[in-house]
């Protein structure tokens, strides 16, 4: 029995399908149940700044009548980048350099904001005709603490804080996201491509470029042809990356409803 009769035999055809179907269904389980992983991000954009300058002058910047040494609005991003939905996700944020003023939140897309946990109204919670303790104070200014009711796939939350930093360094802002099951990333700003990170894009890019090569090699036989094919796909590389990724996550968003 050569090699070609064996590969038709009905056994192996029997064998190969259900080492498929194996392979099958543990890839959609893994899939399925991936761990939940949530990303963010955080831009700080200087406002104002309080300065000396024998050429420019002096600057004075305040807040509410009360002079800062140095003005930022920071833009935390945070993304729900699993395959499942979560219920009363508690998010954190907080900071050692910077104080806390004025915030703005919003749950994407959605027309809600996110709300304060129970846990930190009654921190920060003054009976009446009283005033603020300094531990009080110093919660507010250094942290906060939220709930997300429903946090669904794909869905995202924006925090702006107004902050002054401590010091002329740039401020930095962290969360932390109490929830069994999920892993908090920080992520860095990346230029995308159509929605994609433009490194994931490039990449994928390059894997799809290596195929495409070995078709060329197989069904062209004009090396100078192989050669400008090759160099127009590098021109365009991220985008059939791009696109490949997207699709990707399309097909795994059907997979898990």
């Amino acid at each position: 029995m050569n090699i070609l009769q064996l590969l038709q035999s009905e056994y192996i055809s029997v064998i190969a399908g259900g080492f498929g179907g194996i392979i099958t269904a543990w890839l959609t389980q893994r899939v399925l149940n991936k761990r939940g992983v949530f990303t963010y991000s955080v831009t700080h954009t200087r406002v104002g700044v309080t300065a000396e300058d024998a050429i420019f002058g002096n600057v004075a910047v305040s807040w509410n009548g009360n002079p800062v040494q140095n003005l930022y609005l920071s833009t935390i991003e945070m993304k729900n980048e699993s395959m499942n939905d979560y219920e009363n996700v508690v998010v954190s944020a907080f900071t050692n350099d910077s104080t806390l003023m004025t915030e703005q939140t919003q749950l994407l897309d959605t027309p809600s904001i996110l709300e304060w946990s129970e846990k930190y109204k009654k921190q920060l919670h003054i009976e009446s005709g009283s005033e603020p303790s300094e531990k009080q104070r110093a919660t507010y200014s250094g942290q906060r603490e939220y709930i997300i009711p429903i946090f669904n796939r794909g869905q995202s939350i924006k925090i702006t804080y107004l902050n002054s930093a401590k010091s002329n360094a740039m401020p930095n802002i962290w969360l932390a996201v109490a929830q069994k099951g999920v892993k908090l990333k920080f992520q860095g700003q990346q230029n995308q491509i159509f929605g994609v990170p433009q490194n994931q894009a490039a990449f994928a890019g390059v894997v799809l470029g290596v195929a495409v090569l070995i078709v060329l090699a197989i069904f062209v036989t004009e090396p100078w042809t192989i050669a400008i094919a090759a160099m127009t796909y590098g021109l365009i590389a991220q985008l059939p990356g791009a696109y490949a990724i997207r699709a990707i996550r399309r097909l795994r968003e059907a997979i898990g409803g």
